[in-house]
């Protein structure tokens, strides 16, 4: 099988090029009223998030910070700084309303067929509320009408003028707008771009344009990442230099870096081979992630249906993903249902496989959390060909998915259940305020026809690794101590919680030597995977003779005894800590990643027995990458739900024992739930409409009786 290489290229970047002006570092500009200006930082802040294009965390998190300095003259010194580098062209209207334009330090790069957003700095001496204005003589309306075929003609540029910003300036003496910039080809172009704020601004001896020469990713290369993926044998262009490079194949690969250097006018090839510290799927554990989506649907307006599929496929084979399930979802649903098959995509090659589902997001019952709809053999709710008519009702959702047969469960499931705690689990109540796994509180309680009319749960798994990992577990943990059988699978949501990569939260399903993406979904709907960041796993999970995801994955005790519990552990840290990640709270990003789980500065992370939600064992291991066997022998006394965990980094799923015939009724998580109903429906009970609202007060009724029925039959 050909390897895919991720280059972290730190030299292709290509200047502007103007007037004698300096791109490199642009001038602190003063700043008389601080007030209006760190409120239309905060605008534009938005803005960029809006578009599609958010700072970073860290960039986030020092903007923060000089908005809030009480010092006057750092406040704009840092604020501008961090705002600057994002800058592709310094405007400057002098006190005679004359425009000036410069370049900007931020790197000239587009995407082929895809927008990209700079930011413009606006030193605004005349103090003019006009409106600014760009055009390009290399502009012409390429996206959504037919191809432009001038040569020259081959970009779109405009200003983003939709709230919270507006066409106008505000007149403060310094202010920052955001430019878009279309692409149709790929290679090295130079535009002109030329700025003014009505008639007669332009020119008349002052440079109100500046020339820009482009370097353009070529797809799959998405602009918002330092990253690329290529095939054996395939190139990239690169300007004459020396290079920095990284290359690995997702986490289970080592990263190895190399320095090049790039001849002018010569051709030059070079071999990477990339070394693995351990590879699951030779054992038959096969890695997937349930929920990405096309970047296009997020970035772009419409791309080609060669680019979603084609684009995603190579992300897929770069971080080294047996199964991409990627999600349609509402921004996008009407324009990319045309794709949706009920089968692999036609990119797809065993054992890498892409298919179309979808998201339940932007649709009727979105506000009470998102759905993950796997394995559809339809994708549009009947009564409607668009994502308008969809139920407000997320049971209802649920109930035509099971219908039809497919993997169903909550995405992003700690969101709206934010609570300030470790504790797993917690009797703290969450607001249930978001789209997470919010309604599932109540769905997880029904059973729904499936296929062959015959009763199935509503529910089959809940998504983790993407949200902070205690809201995920937390709300697992309780409703596993109620006695329901819900399992979990690994999610990226790329790119919109994580757009670094996908592949970032997955699922490892154990699988025969042959199997399809339905055999995939299966094995999460049996239990029969564990999930992680992909840098530790926790194979061959079992307990006495029961094999996690086997047979129910149901252990029968006739009293209390020792059970043994074997698995396979793997993990691997760096030598030295990363104390950039170690110092983050857990709702920070990355949630999930090994380096959490270090144990002090040492080498070693914690294998943890857990026990209905508890930690009842503990072992230490070096995370240097080998595959540990480990066995954990404990006294079980009553019936429960048993896992092993890395936290925050893999986590199995349950294998549930009984003794005694006794089901597992865990008291004070039974009253959690119940107390959690009543939370949930104060939160989302304004979003049911019609009919379906008096469906949801059954709904949630059934709930309510069905956890007050487990909590009188509850151990003490």
């Amino acid at each position: 099988m050909n390897t895919l290489h991720r280059l972290r290229c730190l030299a292709v970047v290509l200047a502007l090029s103007a007037t004698s002006a300096d791109a490199a570092e642009l001038p602190v500009l003063p700043v008389p009223d601080w007030q209006p200006f760190a409120a239309q930082v905060r605008r534009v802040s938005e803005a960029l998030t809006l578009a599609g294009s958010p700072l970073n965390a860290k960039e986030r998190a020092e903007l923060e910070a000089a908005l809030t300095d009480k010092n006057p003259d750092k406040a704009r010194t840092r604020t501008q700084k961090i705002l600057d580098a994002h800058v592709l062209v310094a405007v400057q209207v002098t006190p005679e309303m004359r425009v000036k334009a410069a370049p900007g330090p931020a790197p000239a790069v587009l995407h082929e067929t895809g927008w990209v957003t700079f930011l413009v700095k606006v030193h605004n001496e005349a103090g003019t509320t006009a409106a600014l204005r760009v055009r390009s003589p290399q502009a012409a309306r390429l996206h959504g009408s037919p191809a432009e075929t001038v040569p020259d003609r081959w970009l779109d540029v405009s200003l983003v003028q939709a709230a919270p910003l507006k066409p106008e300036l505000g007149g403060l003496p310094v202010e920052y707008r955001l430019v878009q910039i279309y692409s149709r080809d790929a290679g090295r172009r130079e535009a002109k771009l030329i700025f003014d704020v009505g008639q007669g601004s332009q020119d008349l001896g002052f440079r109100s344009e500046v020339d820009a020469l482009f370097s353009k990713r070529l797809a799959p290369d998405f602009f918002f990442h330092p990253q690329v993926y290529r095939n054996d044998g395939e190139s990239i262009g690169l300007p004459a230099g020396q290079y920095s490079v990284e290359f690995s194949r997702g986490p289970e690969s080592l990263i190895q870096r190399h320095a090049l250097e790039v001849a002018a006018g010569k051709t030059n090839r070079w071999r990477f081979q990339v070394q693995r510290w351990i590879d699951p799927s030779t054992r038959g554990w096969i890695s997937g992630d349930h929920h990405i989506h096309a970047a296009g649907c997020a970035h772009y307006e419409k791309p080609t249906e060669g680019v979603l599929a084609a684009d995603m496929m190579r992300h897929v084979l770069g971080e080294d993903l047996k199964i991409g399930a990627n999600l349609t979802w509402g921004p996008c649903f009407d324009y990319q249902k045309q794709f949706f098959t009920g089968s692999d995509d036609p990119v797809s090659r065993w054992p890498y496989l892409l298919r179309y589902d979808v998201e339940v997001s932007g649709f009727g019952s979105h506000n009470s959390g998102h759905l993950c709809l796997l394995r559809l053999r339809q994708q549009l709710y009947p009564g409607g060909d668009s994502k308008k008519h969809w139920p407000t009702l997320g049971l209802n959702t649920l109930k035509w998915a099971k219908a039809q047969g497919a993997l169903t469960g909550p995405a992003h499931s700690g969101w709206g259940l934010e609570l300030d705690s470790t504790e797993l689990p917690t009797q703290k109540i969450p607001p249930f305020s978001g789209i997470g796994a919010n309604e599932y509180i109540v769905d997880v309680t029904h059973n729904v026809p499936g296929p062959d009319g015959k009763l199935v749960p509503a529910v089959d798994f809940i998504s983790t690794v993407d949200t902070p990992y205690p809201w995920e577990l937390n709300i697992w943990y309780h409703t596993l101590n109620a006695g329901y059988r819900t399992r979990i699978s690994g999610e990226t949501d790329f790119p919109c919680i994580y757009g670094e990569r996908v592949g970032l939260g997955r699922s490892y399903v154990k699988l025969p030597e042959r199997w399809s993406y339905e055999d995939w979904c299966e094995g999460i709907r049996a239990g029969r995977n564990y999930v992680g960041d992909g840098r530790s796993h926790l194979m061959d999970f079992r307990a006495d003779t029961v094999v996690m995801g086997e047979q129910g994955s149901s252990l029968q005790l006739a009293k209390g005894r020792p059970v043994v519990f074997r698995v396979q552990a793997a993990a691997r840290l760096n030598e030295q800590p990363q104390v950039d990640i170690q110092r983050r709270k857990f709702s920070e990003q990355p949630y999930w990643h090994i380096e959490r789980a270090r144990i002090g500065a040492s080498r070693k992370v914690p294998v943890e027995l857990i026990e209905n939600g508890i930690a009842v064992a503990r072992m230490e291991i070096e995370a240097d990458g080998a595959l540990k066997p480990i066995e954990i022998s404990h006294l079980v006394t009553r019936s429960g739900w048993y896992a092993l965990r890395i936290l925050p980094s893999s986590h199995t799923n349950p294998i549930f024992i009984e003794v005694d015939g006794q089901p597992i009724r865990e008291r004070r998580s039974i009253q959690w739930c119940l107390d959690s109903v009543e939370q949930c429906w104060k939160q989302k009970e304004r979003f049911f409409t019609g009919a379906e609202h008096r469906e949801a007060v059954v709904a949630f009724d059934h709930a309510r009786q069905e956890y007050r029925s487990r909590l009188e039959a509850a151990q003490p």
